[in-house]
């Protein structure tokens, strides 16, 4: 779900779409949804039982995408209404190359599936960070693990210019670490859970959280979309928040099993998966951890540090107009 070089061409060609594709709710008979195959969710249950199709009282077509760069080039020509779990990465590109588009709720929070690892050998922990002066790490630069390895040194007081940092994928990252060739790894996915296999990492996700280091996905739309259609992306919204509910009451092998087939993956593998994903409630969203404030802090940091790294010309002044809470707050009421 991170950047790629195309992002920009794509995105450009794209957003002129915008103004001529929305529909307003008396127009809409149907609207299309995208999501992501392999990443098990609760609302994965709610679309297959027509949860989705039935609140809005209308056909709900899902089509499932590998990026959510791809998703925001499909909201941006009209051809999806609402992506369901695009990362925020992809959406802060799009956001801040003039794209017009909104989150309307977080999707799942996964942050202990981004993070950062010490080599075992130096035996090190958050209580002695200092000593990393002088060592090599390994930073997929230009990546929301870039922004939280930033983050985190800026908290324990480490100067990065102390460092040998080394731009490598998660992947990469791993295996240097397994070789003693860095000392320290942050990273992603299925990277990081190789790194852990030869290490520990500096902080969990709640301890990053609670420094509002923040890893997650959102639900978003285009906006033009959500001011003329609000009541549909509320109930939609509300289908979301209602599954999640379900699922933190009673997560059982029944559920998990549809889940995982709507997901392409086996049941084991989407337990495994889902085990390190939480789905934050409305009242928890609109918090001050989330949309009451912190999630457009987050954007505005993830957007300069690509701009740092060169991956997008120039970040918005502020992301707040980027977050719509109206259908968060009318959802609570359904």
């Amino acid at each position: 779900m991170f950047l790629r070089t195309t992002t920009r061409a794509l995105i450009a060609g794209t957003i002129a779409a915008l103004s001529s594709q929305a529909a307003t709710a008396q127009e809409l008979e149907e609207i299309t949804a995208g999501y992501f195959l392999e990443w098990p969710m609760p609302m994965m249950s709610a679309k297959a039982k027509g949860a989705y199709a039935e609140a809005l009282g209308m056909k709900v077509n899902w089509v499932s995408f590998e990026t959510g760069t791809a998703m925001s080039a499909a909201m941006a020509s009209g051809d999806v209404h609402i992506s369901v779990s695009q990362g925020i990465p992809p959406f802060v590109v799009a956001a801040s190359g003039g794209q017009d588009i909104q989150v309307v709720d977080v999707a799942v929070s996964y942050s202990d599936n981004d993070n950062c690892v010490f080599g075992a050998d130096l035996e090190m922990d958050k209580d002695s960070v200092s000593e990393l002066a002088g060592k090599k790490v390994a930073v997929p630069l230009g990546t929301a693990a870039h922004y939280g390895f930033l983050r985190q040194m800026a908290h324990f007081g480490v100067d990065i210019a102390s460092l040998q940092v080394v731009d490598m994928a998660p992947p990469e990252g791993a295996a240097a670490l397994s070789q003693g060739a860095v000392d320290f790894a942050c990273g992603y996915g299925g990277g990081l859970s190789r790194m852990k296999e030869y290490g520990n990492v500096l902080l969990t996700g709640e301890e990053k959280e609670e420094l509002g280091i923040l890893v997650f996905d959102v639900t978003s739309a285009p906006a033009a979309f959500i001011a003329e259609n609000g009541d549909i992306v509320a109930k939609f919204v509300s289908v979301t928040a209602a599954a999640n509910a379900e699922w933190a009451a009673n997560p059982t092998d029944e559920m998990l099993g549809v889940i995982a087939e709507q997901s392409g993956m086996d049941l084991e593998a989407a337990r495994s998966a889902i085990s390190t994903m939480k789905f934050p409630t409305i009242e928890e969203q609109l918090s001050e951890k989330w949309f009451g404030g912190n999630a457009a802090t987050f954007m505005k940091g993830v957007a300069d540090v690509f701009v740092e790294a060169g991956s997008i010309d120039s970040a918005l002044d502020s992301y707040e107009d980027a977050v719509n809470t109206g259908p968060l707050e009318a959802a609570q009421g359904m």
